[in-house]
């Protein structure tokens, strides 16, 4: 058999034999780890003893081909880590992970190194070997492996924290172990002495490159993934072509972490593309990812685990001996940073208190695997190091792995029992009761309707619901019991958080049946992550406040405003606003599919009092909502007609998408003639697919046209005025003037209201009106605040334009002063008048 053949046959057993270990793992009850180490180790032996055997045919081949087959540090470190990185940071949620942030890199960097050097120095005095070899094993044992926790976490029911805990640990300290581990295998085959603060200084250089490294790659893949038009299968290549480059780059040619490139790569993909990316091609790639991390992960596990008969058969007392020094000191210095350090991070405030249990379950489940055994391969592959130094470095790594996974691993799951970490809290018993309950009621309704509609006997029927009608009864009681503990419980905020949550998700399925762009679902997403964020940290007035920044003018549009004002660019302006009145309108449609939302699942199931609160909130959104978009409606009601008729036409055709997918599901029409109505349906998606221009309607002729004084003057002569001022578009709430300033400029309202408050009752002016002319008659400062009530189109004078005007003009310079004099007399005797 070629090589070629050879290697792929035995890959191809491998991967056929891990197909039927998860299953093994579940009905042992044991970490999948544990099994892959176990397994691993059986055929190593088999593999060895195959020359011996009469077995021939394909598994006498398989045997021999196992035998033979050689993987070397590099084929780990470069083929599988990649993956293992991206896949264990992929689907790490970054906002929860960045509020413990310094307890992971307390675990992920300062308990890494305490470690190495706590175990470096235990086995430098226990071993004959210095302290730089004993570094360097101590080194590659100080990365853990979450697989094997985190798949106890899951099946447990572990609290969500503690999960994030360990897989944020394990992301970032392999960056660590990895760095030290070069650091020391140079210092050691260099022959040169180890500079503890030169070694600092080339481990956080090392880190810093790969950060950025990683966060540009990060942010350029998603640039790119609007141009891959939505192609499931491309957005898989790129995160696979941009893991391998983003480790191969910065560890071949910049000299620092591919592996923390890697993982921020990950983080920063996985932050920003889960909302560029289309959620049904989101789940696709994920579900991607978890298949190509189960191969790397049980490959490298198990042909790692493979070469352990050979180095086993090796060991002696005194290597067990050194294994009891190893875990020991392993355990005291992880126990010392995690129960001595993580309290101290605590008290100033840098991060949330983390319970005694979970600081328990973190030293304990600190399971080695994947890494350590590629690690310790690379240092017995060494030339430079000596075979004694080869077989210290490869027994004790071996034997450490498989200690904490068969001693470690296997009690890990009573360990958890025993701290209570798999038991709901009374608020979550309570929310799990009423969740059951709803879905117990409507089981129950279908199986009486089932019974009706296919004529079973009564008897039959009341067999089945007589179940769920006992279930009820016991939910009922239990709710009964529970109401103190359930009164005790804020409730209203873990509301407000999966009501936001659910309007990600529903942002997210418009994108997905193309009812809004990528350009829009990306940000209206991320506020409704902030808006989880600010319930979770403070409730409903939290999240009121994130509301009501949402709502505000952005810093662009105060940048396009003064361009408007200062050039008379009206584009950059015109494109916000048709932004601002499309995001409106779709979180309008978006709270109104919330309020069914809440009466119908979430007042059941957290409470009528929790339901009354979600919609308070969402009538205050809406009223908010409403004030901006009926703004934008007055003042463009042509506009604000043609975007609503787009909306409509796009939910339509999503709705049209979904209903040909059941039918073709159904078996009611082919592909063929889906392709068909697919391809109709795209040519009418592409005529709506370009939002109507809005036309701010800043003309100068046409504004002074619509001022009432200018009416008389003639074409020629308004068209001169018109020349002498600048078209102005005020916002809702700007303030245009106020009281105390210099006036430099008057207006004139074309279109829309302003409010004029002197001190006394405030008085409204409308179109026609006009204001500031007595600060430029009576040069004296603004005696009134004057705000805009919604969008004004005005025509701006400025001083010297003004005087020029009045001296031009005799009718307006007569009809302007008479106003000023009237209001100029009006503040005298106390009424309201702009200036």
């Amino acid at each position: 058999m070629s090589t070629i053949v050879g290697t792929v046959f035995a890959i191809a057993g491998l991967l056929a034999l891990i197909s039927v270990l998860p299953a093994l793992a579940q009905r042992l009850a044991v970490p999948y780890s544990v099994v892959l180490a176990v397994v691993g180790i059986g055929i190593g032996a088999l593999s060895s003893a195959a020359a011996a055997t009469a077995i021939s045919g394909p598994v006498g081949d398989m045997l021999l081909e196992w035998r033979d087959f050689t993987s070397s540090s590099v084929v780990f470190m470069v083929v599988f880590l990649p993956v293992l990185l991206f896949e264990a940071s992929l689907g790490i949620d970054v906002r929860e992970l960045l509020d413990d942030l310094f307890p992971v890199l307390l675990l992920a960097v300062v308990a890494v190194v305490a470690a190495t050097v706590a175990v470096g120095v235990a086995l430098s005095y226990a071993s004959p070997f210095s302290l730089i070899p004993c570094l360097l094993l101590a080194s590659i044992i100080s990365t853990t492996d979450p697989a094997a926790v985190v798949a106890i976490f899951r099946d447990l029911g572990a609290p969500r924290r503690l999960s994030l805990l360990v897989e944020g640990e394990s992301v970032f300290n392999d960056a660590a172990a990895i760095t030290l581990f070069t650091m020391l295998m140079g210092a050691l085959t260099r022959g040169t002495s180890l500079d503890g603060l030169d070694g600092l200084w080339l481990f956080l250089e090392h880190f810093a490159i790969g950060l950025g490294i990683g966060f540009a790659f990060g942010w350029l893949a998603t640039l790119v993934v609007p141009y891959l038009r939505d192609n499931r299968l491309a957005e898989l290549t790129l995160t696979v072509g941009g893991a391998y480059l983003a480790y191969i780059v910065p560890e071949t040619y910049l000299h620092a972490s591919g592996v923390v490139a890697v993982v921020v790569f990950a983080l920063t993909f996985g932050a920003v593309a889960r909302l560029r990316i289309a959620p049904e091609n989101w789940r696709h790639l994920h579900h991607s990812w978890q298949t190509l991390g189960f191969w790397a992960n049980s490959l490298i596990f198990v042909l790692a685990a493979m070469l352990a008969p050979k180095t086993l058969a090796t060991m002696t007392g005194a290597d067990f001996v050194l294994l009891l020094v190893l875990v020991g000191s392993a355990l005291a210095a992880r126990g010392l940073v995690i129960f001595g350090m993580l309290p101290l991070i605590t008290a100033t405030g840098l991060a949330r208190k983390v319970a005694l249990s979970f600081k328990a379950v973190i030293v304990w489940g600190g399971l080695r695997g994947a890494v350590t055994l590629a690690l310790a391969l690379a240092a017995t592959e060494n030339p430079d190091l000596p075979p004694e130094m080869k077989r210290f470095i490869g027994v004790l790594a071996t034997t450490f792995v498989l200690w904490t996974l068969l001693v470690n691993g296997l009690t890990l799951k009573p360990l958890i029992r025993l701290l209570g970490l798999d038991k709901l809290s009374p608020a979550d018993i309570a929310t799990r009761d009423r969740v059951m309950a709803l879905g117990l009621t409507e089981v129950k309704g279908h199986a009486e309707q089932v019974g009706r509609n296919h004529r079973l006997t009564d008897a039959a029927v009341r067999q089945v619901t007589g179940y769920y009608e006992r279930r009820l009864g016991e939910l009922e009681v239990a709710a009964s019991l529970d109401t103190g503990a359930r009164c005790g419980e804020d409730v209203g905020s873990a509301a407000l958080v999966t009501l936001a949550r659910r309007e990600q998700a529903g942002y997210l399925e418009m994108f997905e049946e193309r009812v809004i762009g990528r350009e829009l679902a990306a940000p209206l997403a991320t506020m409704a992550n902030g808006l989880a964020d600010a319930a979770r940290d403070g409730g409903q007035a939290e999240y009121l406040k994130d509301c009501a920044r949402v709502t505000r003018f952005p810093p662009p549009f105060r940048i396009a405003l003064f361009l408007q004002r200062r050039f008379g660019w009206n584009r950059p302006l015109a494109t916000i606003l048709e932004a601002r009145m499309e995001r409106l309108l779709i979180t309008q449609a978006a709270l109104r599919d919330l309020q069914t939302y809440v009466e119908h699942t979430l007042a059941p199931v957290f409470g009528r009092a929790a339901g009354d609160l979600l919609l308070q909130t969402l009538e205050l959104r809406q009223k908010g909502l409403a004030d901006g978009l009926d703004a934008l409606k007055l003042q463009y009601p042509d506009y604000a007609a043609d975007l609503e008729a787009r909306y409509l036409a796009r939910a339509a055709m999503g709705q049209e998408t979904v209903a040909y997918r059941h039918m073709l599901e159904e078996g009611v029409i082919s592909q063929e003639v889906m392709n068909a109505l697919l391809r109709d349906l795209e040519g009418r998606r592409a005529l709506i697919s370009r939002p109507p221009r809005l036309d701010l309607r800043l003309s100068r002729d046409e504004l002074v046209n619509r001022v009432p004084i200018f009416a008389g003057l003639g074409l020629a002569r308004c068209g001169a005025v018109g020349a002498l001022m600048k078209p102005h578009l005020a916002v809702p709430g700007e303030r245009i003037m106020s009281r105390g300033e210099r006036g430099d400029r008057m207006y004139f309202i074309s279109s829309g209201a302003v409010e004029v408050s002197v001190g006394g009752t405030p008085i409204r002016l409308g179109s026609g009106a006009f204001f500031g002319e007595m600060a430029l008659l009576f040069d004296q400062p603004r005696n009134a605040d004057v705000t805009a009530l919604g969008y004004c189109q005005m025509l701006e004078l400025s001083r010297r334009d003004f005087e020029r005007l009045m001296a031009s003009d005799e009718s307006l310079r007569r009809t302007i002063t008479a106003a000023a004099e009237t209001r100029a007399r009006g503040h005298r005797e106390g009424t309201p008048a702009p200036g």
